[in-house]
């Protein structure tokens, strides 16, 4: 299990162009360019994912906004995004569960997915938080957000998967996989 890391302390502003790190596919920055230039050219690049769990064992969460460029209106992991150049993951996912939900906890890294089109070419760092404390959505970021059970969530995407972002689905089903055999290590 790996070692929980303490949440920062201070926001980093956001640019009205993020740069971003383009990677190769071993993840190791070979330039650094404009978000809309990454995005249109389909270069791979760094993002997070954090699953902020309750005491209950719900899963938290986001219905992004009307106005994001990528999977409007869709449900996704707790918090997520990019990361800045120069950043590394673990600044990264802190420091978007502060921005997106105004959380401050500390968070663990799961696991790392490689840039495919199922991850929109990002390679991709899971984080687990586990707290009560109740979030605040950045409201140009999410619509709207909530708890729910894992069965429920598991429910739902088998019913309306057009409901939630293809790279949740994927992040969600390594999530789902990776508890039942913690749970189950003889398995």
């Amino acid at each position: 299990m790996e070692a929980l890391i303490k949440p920062l302390s201070t926001k980093t502003s956001l640019m009205s162009e993020e740069i971003f790190d383009v990677c190769d596919e071993t993840d190791r920055v070979i330039r650094q360019a404009p978000r809309s230039v990454v995005h249109a050219n389909r270069w791979l690049h760094r993002s997070v994912h954090v699953f902020v769990f309750n005491s209950q064992g719900e899963l938290l969460l986001q219905k992004r906004s009307a106005s994001k460029d990528e999977d409007p209106l869709k449900y996704t992991s707790s918090a997520s995004g990019h990361l800045h150049a120069g950043e590394d993951y673990d600044e990264a996912a802190l420091r978007e569960l502060d921005e997106e939900l105004g959380i401050q906890a500390g968070v663990r890294r799961l696991t790392k997915f490689g840039a495919t089109p199922e991850t929109s070419y990002e390679h991709t760092v899971i984080y687990r938080a586990d707290t009560d404390q109740a979030p605040t959505f950045l409201a140009d970021e999410i619509e709207t957000g909530g708890f729910y059970s894992l069965d429920a969530i598991d429910d739902w995407i088998a019913r309306r998967p057009d409901d939630f972002s293809r790279c949740f689905v994927v992040l969600f089903r390594w999530l789902v996989e990776h508890l039942a055999e913690s749970e189950n290590p003889a398995s």
